[in-house]
Formats: C-alpha cells, structure tokens, sequence
C-alpha cells in the first residue's frame, strides 16, 4: 500500500515578517511553516515605511526568492503556499522555477497583493498560482495587470474589494471583513 503524501501550508509573510497578528492567522488557517525574510526574528517594525525601507536595504526579493526556493527544496511532501505582498512576489518568481523538485513539491499557491509581479509579467508559472489583486495600487493600474496575466495557463486572478494589506493588522489597510472572508477561504485549501 503506498503512503499517503501530506500536505503541508506554507505561509510566505509581507514585508513585516513575523508577527502576534500573523501567528494568529497561521493558527486560524491550520499553517504550522511560516517562511519570512528576517529568520523568524520579530522585528516589531512602527509602521510600512520602516518595514519597507529595512527589506529593501537589508533583504530584497531575490534573497527572499532564495530563502523560499531552498525551504522548497528540502520538501519531500507536497506543499500549498499562502503568500502577501512581497511574499506573494517572491512565490510569483519561484513558480517559474526550472527545479524539478519545487514543481513537484509544490501543489498550488495563493497569493495576496504581490505588487512586485507587475515587473514580473514574463515569467509563467510551472505550478497552480491564485492572484488575489486588491481594488486598486498607487503606482499602477491593477486591471491591467490582472488582464496580462489572466490567460497564462495556471494562472487565476482575482480582484476584490479591499486594498493592498487588507489581510495584515498591521497595515493602515487592514480590513476585518475582508480578513474574515479570506480566512474562510483559505481554510477550505488543501
């Protein structure tokens, strides 16, 4: 009798990293992996602008592409990603992946307001990726982004109606019901 493969959820954090709002929503969607940039360590940055500026001087999202694509790596079981903002960015890059391990290894991603994918538009994902696109971004037309990327195969796009953060308590974007719908859908993924 062949074993049952196990699945595994993988949360991919936003800029912020860890924090006591995104423990309370891995353990709301049954996640036990959290993957962020700063090894685990809480940086209880005050607001986005130091969260971003300190990524961006001290991380990058090739680094975090990095960091993500060898946590894959050591997967035996299949494996389901949840990601935010530039964690969601980092996932749109490593599904275009040329390793036969994480095309393997990972199932499907879902993923929330990756702003960074608009300068990623060319690659094509090797593995099923959800975008979930907010209303509307500041330096860029989300429908347009949503149309270019809607018909590449394994690719589904979603815009709704909430901003870019609406799932992160930390964000002055936050909204509670766009969080709860979202928790009750990603607790229905396997």
């Amino acid at each position: 009798m062949k074993n049952k493969q196990t699945n595994e959820r993988i949360i991919v954090t936003d800029i912020f990293g860890i924090t006591s709002a995104l423990i309370a929503l891995s353990s709301a969607i049954n996640v036990e992996t959290i993957v962020d940039p700063y090894d685990g360590k809480c940086m209880g940055f005050e607001n986005e602008v130091q969260a971003y500026h300190y990524f961006t001087e001290n991380v990058g999202l090739d680094a975090y592409v990095d960091k993500l694509s060898q946590i894959i790596e050591e997967r035996s079981d299949e494996v389901t990603l949840i990601g935010f903002s530039v964690g969601a960015s980092a996932i749109w890059q490593l599904s275009a992946s040329t390793s036969e391990k994480i095309t393997k290894v990972v199932k499907h991603a879902t993923c929330f307001y990756g702003s960074q994918i608009r300068h990623l538009t060319r690659l094509s994902p090797k593995f099923d990726v959800k975008l979930i696109f907010p209303k509307s971004e500041s330096h860029f037309d989300v429908s347009n982004l949503q149309h270019i990327l809607e018909n590449k195969p394994k690719v589904t796009t979603i815009q709704v109606d909430f901003l870019h953060g609406f799932m992160n308590f930390h964000s002055c974007n936050f909204n509670q019901v766009g969080y709860k719908e979202h928790i009750t859908l990603l607790r229905k993924i396997n």
